[in-house]
């Protein structure tokens, strides 16, 4: 817990330290990233057919794999996955390209922070070191988190239909194996969204991306899963709350908009509200990139048997803040 606190107030001492370039040009960068997400999860449940298809195609899987129809959990559940899905496939073309982008600008300005550089690499440089690898990462974590959300769901079929087998199908016993069943969920979709992301910083830093990032990841959590998840928690809560207030404010007041000019000071809200959420996402970036750094600090990332057993190497920074791979050794 002591941990946690110190790498979120170095994270916002860094933020801060680069306040003018981190609130203007990578702020810039993030913007339509997080406008695309705000107006996605606003407007995509009402004026896209992909929404209901999606909706109707995970009930009657749910209803196919024994799920308890009536309970109210399943049904948020659904309503959530496949507004989350809808509004992913939107998105994606600003993911892959602002929202990463946005990553490998802060991730080169807190190596140079850090090196006491002023010198700024190229943009071709920027794109060619850090964001080839994101994307590569990217990729593999969607496939990654797709991969825990079937697993999940296959283990909790399993369940349920043993649940079903015992013939005991009393309110209470549904009620507890279906709260435990969201319960079980949230904590492996938790555990796989913090893997993901902390590959993609460990691909920015060392510039390898792909599966070999997430491996990676998973070897560099192991016993600080705690840490990084009470890391998580403020910043999605927080974004949480911003998208909760685009809603209330921007959404709601689309709807009862009164003359002209509401819609301009409509427009500014929206665009503050965006600007908002753009400032948590580079801090996002900061805290888990400080989180990186604390661990590698702290000690031996892995210890003898794991690095025989996977052949991985975490690689050292060079006086520049670039990372060597003259270590670095691909899985057989």
């Amino acid at each position: 817990m002591e941990l946690s606190y110190k790498i979120l107030r170095r994270s916002v001492h860094s933020f801060l330290q680069n306040y003018h370039y981190f609130t203007t040009t990578i702020v810039f960068l993030a913007f339509p990233f997080s406008a695309s997400i705000l107006l996605s999860q606003a407007l995509v449940p009402f004026s896209s057919s992909l929404y209901p298809q999606i909706y109707n195609h995970l009930k009657i899987l749910f209803d196919a794999a024994g799920f308890p129809s009536s309970s109210q959990i399943f049904t948020l559940l659904n309503l959530k996955v496949s507004q989350t899905i809808t509004s992913s496939i939107f998105t994606l073309p600003f993911t892959l390209t602002f929202f990463l982008i946005t990553k490998s600008f802060i991730i080169q300005a807190m190596k140079m922070n850090n090196h006491k550089e002023n010198l700024q690499p190229s943009f071709v440089d920027i794109i060619s070191y850090h964001y080839k690898p994101l994307f590569q990462t990217y990729i593999y974590n969607t496939f990654f988190l797709l991969s825990a959300n079937a697993s999940t769901f296959c283990f909790l079929f399993l369940v349920f239909s043993f649940a079903e087998g015992l013939g005991n199908s009393s309110p209470s016993l549904t009620l507890f194996v279906t709260a435990a069943a969201a319960v079980f969920f949230s904590v492996i979709l938790a555990n796989a969204l913090v893997i993901s992301n902390m590959a993609l910083t460990l691909s920015g830093m060392d510039g390898h991306g792909g599966y070999m990032a997430i491996l990676k990841a998973c070897v560099l959590l192991r016993g600080r899963t705690s840490t990084a998840l009470f890391l998580a928690l403020p910043i999605n809560v927080s974004l949480a709350a911003i998208e909760a207030l685009f809603q209330f404010r921007v959404v709601r007041g689309y709807h009862n908009i009164g003359g002209k000019s509401s819609w301009f000071f409509l427009g500014l809200e929206g665009i503050f509200i965006a600007y908002l959420y753009s400032i948590f996402i580079i801090i996002d970036t900061i805290v888990s990139y400080m989180f990186y750094k604390s661990c590698k600090i702290g000690g031996s990332l892995v210890d003898k048997e794991d690095k025989h057993f996977l052949r991985i190497e975490f690689i050292e920074e060079d006086n520049y803040g670039y990372l060597g791979d003259n270590n670095f050794q691909e899985l057989p």
